[in-house]
């Protein structure tokens, strides 16, 4: 006789628990379960039946894994939260009887968790862990941009704002920035960090609020977490940079609106001198350790037996090993294998030094924060104006400036001497130009972007994936029917009223043909045009047949095919069909763009 199952003890029940029930179990709040779930990374699940894991009720409710639950009921931060909860009973009673001193101690010795082990928990690897700071650094930069209220502190402002510094400087010192985007929502950013893509949007500096309908507890905690995974991936990454963390900060500097520059980069004596100690111990093993090792080893056994000394050339140090090519015994050719010194010679496929050999200058209405980070990430030297903050490195009449960035309309207005000669040497460009010069890898012509002109049209460089809207093919696509049409859309109103005609009354029949043409010919229209429109016609009664020929072979080919085959060649069609009205609207919004640039 097999084991019994009860009802609701097996299965679906006992693999799902309910929110309401998980809250009971763990005994908190529903705020603080909220709070651990986000924490701990756990999240609502979806059973294939609701009602077997609801035990035979349908109402609606939440479910979570049952060994989920398990795992947070041992999580020391739980504990913390009940002391929490425990300490603001306490508290609230000492101040209601009036015992100052008692409340006193108690918010001396108030119970504070960390989040330290839960970042070694979800991110046992740093690549893991710099993989996944892209939702960190946009949480980061959006709470910098905030006003600090009653439910935003001023410490956590500040907080984000030095987070934001220090991810720009590291960007800055390590030339990893690749592509910006200006969008409606901000400006884009990505970067390429230990071989991984790191994409972030950094708000614009306008006036911020925070509505009042907006649960921002749930965002706080998220923000809690991400400051800790920021603080722990910024460490490292300076560290390895040979750099000290945090970088000091000259307060005078920050209260004058310095910005990024209130920050200074200096070098890490301490870690040069523990790198032999550390590698000692096999975190960073090569072969030349390995072979004077091996070396030292052999000599120390020759002492024991012998009384001789060591040779000078083993206690010479080694070069490098270097790679040499040998012919195969195979093979005539020689096959040159790359070395890591070959590698690094090798061309970059996009420069770092972009800007290297110009020196910019802000006009005071660009945003300085933007484009003084996008400057001096590619090489180049960037000065502002003193009421856009201080600490620039020189004024407006430095000699070695040659472009001034600027976002004004052009006005005539009467010059010194002085003043025509540097604005013969320098070139005024628009701030557009920056960001297209980065995405296209090199330095564009300034004349399209010069001050008061109209821009060409700025578009994304995040087109990475199958299908992506690619300018270039897009305009190329309609060149032969704007070359064949343009005589058509060249005439009056009437006789477009006519070609509408002619193109209905066209088909494969000589007689229709020529009853098209009499109408052309009463409607006065040019036989060019008519030519064309004829063109046309034939044109589209081709594909339309065409069509109905694929059309007939997909419905024979779909009657040979299975259930399974048939709904996952339904599938595909659906999404080949969606990325095709994708570029579509991706290009008529291009031909928008271009018709309203142009007038």
């Amino acid at each position: 006789m097999g084991r019994l199952r009860v009802k609701g003890k097996a299965g679906a029940a006992k693999n799902y628990i309910t929110r309401s029930s998980a809250v009971k179990k763990l005994q908190c709040s529903l705020a603080d379960f909220r709070r651990l779930c986000i924490l701990k990374g756990i999240f609502p699940r979806e059973p294939r039946s609701r009602k077997k894991a609801n035990k035979g009720s349908s109402a609606p409710t939440s479910f979570y894994y049952s060994k989920d639950i398990a795992y947070i009921d041992h999580e020391p931060i739980l504990k913390k939260l009940r002391e929490h909860k425990a300490f603001a009973k306490k508290l609230s009673r000492a101040l209601g009887r009036g015992e100052w001193s008692s409340a006193k101690s108690l918010e001396e010795n108030k119970p504070i968790y960390h989040l330290d082990h839960i970042i070694k928990e979800r991110y046992p690897t740093f690549i893991d862990a710099v993989r996944d700071i892209d939702d960190a650094l946009c949480m980061v930069f959006l709470f910098a941009s905030l006003p600090s209220t009653s439910r935003l502190p001023f410490e956590l402002v500040e907080n984000c704002a030095r987070l934001a510094a220090e991810w720009q400087l590291y960007v800055i010192n390590s030339r990893s920035l690749r592509k910006v985007f200006l969008s409606i929502k901000g400006v884009y950013y990505q970067a390429e960090i230990m071989d991984q893509t790191v994409t972030w949007l950094v708000p614009y500096l306008f006036t911020q609020n925070v509505p009042a309908d907006v649960d921002i507890r749930v965002m706080l905690t998220f923000l809690e977490l991400y400051q800790t995974l920021l603080s722990f991936v910024f460490f490292k990454l300076f560290t390895d940079a040979g750099l000290v963390y945090p970088p000091p900060l000259d307060i005078k500097k920050d209260e004058n609106g310095a910005g990024v520059n209130a920050f200074t980069l200096q070098g890490n004596s301490r870690q040069s001198s523990s790198k032999p100690a550390h590698n000692s111990f096999g975190s960073h093993i090569t072969g030349k350790v390995v072979r004077q090792t091996i070396k030292n080893i052999a000599a120390n056994s020759d002492m024991d037996g012998h009384d001789a000394d060591m040779p000078a050339s083993d206690s010479a140090p080694e070069a490098d090993e270097e790679f040499t090519p040998r012919a195969s015994s195979n093979d005539k050719a020689t096959v040159t294998l790359p070395t890591l010194q070959t590698l690094s010679t090798l061309p970059q496929t996009l420069s770092t030094d972009l800007f290297s050999p110009f020196t910019f200058f802000l006009s005071r209405e660009t945003p300085r924060s933007i484009f003084e980070f996008l400057v001096r990430s590619f090489g180049g030297r960037i000065g502002w104006p003193s009421s856009s903050g201080a600490g620039s490195p020189f004024d407006e009449m430095d000699p070695n400036i040659t472009h001034i960035i600027i976002d004004r309309p052009l006005i005539e207005r009467e010059e010194t001497r002085e003043q025509k000669e540097l604005r013969l040497r320098r070139k005024y460009v628009q701030p557009q130009w920056i960001v297209d010069c980065i995405n296209a890898g090199k330095i564009l012509l300034e004349e399209p972007y010069g001050q008061g002109k109209i821009l060409p049209p700025h578009l994304s460089p995040f087109g990475e994936y199958e299908g992506a809207y690619i300018p270039t093919t897009a305009e190329s696509a309609p060149v032969e029917e704007e070359e064949e049409g343009s005589e058509i859309m060249e005439e009056d109103t009437e006789d477009r009223e006519a070609l509408d005609t002619v193109m209905q009354a066209v088909t494969e029949e000589p007689t229709s043909l020529r009853a098209a043409e009499l109408v052309a010919e009463a409607a006065g229209v040019d036989y060019g045009a008519f030519e064309a429109t004829v063109k046309q016609a034939h044109k589209r009664l081709g594909k339309e047949t065409d069509s109905e020929i694929d059309h007939g072979e997909s419905d024979m080919n779909k009657m040979m095919m299975s259930n399974k085959q048939r709904n996952l060649y339904e599938k595909m069609k659906y999404s080949r069909q969606k990325k095709e009205a994708e570029v579509s609207v991706h290009y008529q919004d291009y031909i928008q763009i271009v018709h309203c640039s142009s007038f």
